[in-house]
């Protein structure tokens, strides 16, 4: 791989979507800057990343914080030009609407649309001075309408996707390409996994169809696909779905 002079930073770099976002980006060249929540989990990803030659830091982060926002950018943009960030915080729970507590919502809300307002905020302030840059958001299928139990979640990522939309219409003109991606199906997980399980069962698992979840490195792929679009052709928001996805 060709280095870049570049760094593409990750807030919420789990184990799945977000470790192959930074895998994808590393493998290209990009220096990744990797943030979670318990940052001594990320240990594995850098370990994969570096055994492949590419360039990662990791920090612990909670993107909640503005003043860890702030920093965690910061910091990585000292490493190389920050030129994307992908803000993939998840904060996917599903109560009973009577029983969604005040707590709940508010906690929520500041996990996936609040911070995602900062760290678009603090990504663009960084990009703005150099006219170039890439903000991504990951959404769901909650971003474009409410489901049983996802009160909370469909709140906080419609309102994401609103940040999204009116940050591409503000930094588009200023060469920041801003794209929000919704992700429309289940995601191949062991928290899904074991999900599909208690609804379904055991046996429904096992026989579990290729084409109903989404691998992680998929949606590593389509994140990639938007930062090479050319200028003229800049996707605001994609949606992305498996082939056996119904929608």
């Amino acid at each position: 791989m060709a280095a870049r002079n570049a760094t593409a930073a990750v807030i919420g770099a789990g184990d799945f979507i977000g470790g192959a976002i930074a895998k994808k980006f590393a493998g290209e060249g990009f220096t990744v800057f990797a943030g979670r929540r318990n940052g001594d989990k990320l240990a594995p990803l850098v370990a994969d990343i570096k055994a492949a030659g590419g360039q990662v830091s990791a920090r612990s982060l909670d993107a909640r914080k503005e003043e860890d926002i702030t920093a965690f950018l910061q910091e990585a943009d000292r490493q190389a030009p920050l030129e994307v960030c992908i803000f993939n915080v998840g904060a996917n729970v599903n109560f009973p609407f009577t029983e969604t507590t005040e707590r709940v919502f508010r906690k929520v809300w500041e996990m996936a649309c609040y911070s995602g307002f900062l760290a678009g905020r603090e990504a663009a302030r960084l990009m703005l001075p150099r006219g170039k840059g890439a903000i991504f958001f990951t959404g769901a299928t909650a971003s474009m309408r409410g489901g049983v139990g996802y009160a909370a979640f469909s709140a906080a990522k419609a309102g994401l996707r609103a940040v999204a939309q009116a940050a591409a219409r503000e930094l588009g003109p200023k060469n920041i390409h801003v794209a929000h991606l919704v992700i429309d199906s289940g995601v191949d997980t062991a928290w899904v996994r074991e999900r599909i399980k208690e609804r379904e069962g055991a046996e429904a698992l096992a026989k579990l169809s290729p084409d109903r979840l989404m691998r992680p490195e998929a949606v590593a792929e389509a994140y990639w696909a938007l930062y090479q679009q050319p200028r003229d052709a800049w996707s605001s928001e994609m949606e992305i779905r498996p082939f056996g996805e119904k929608w």
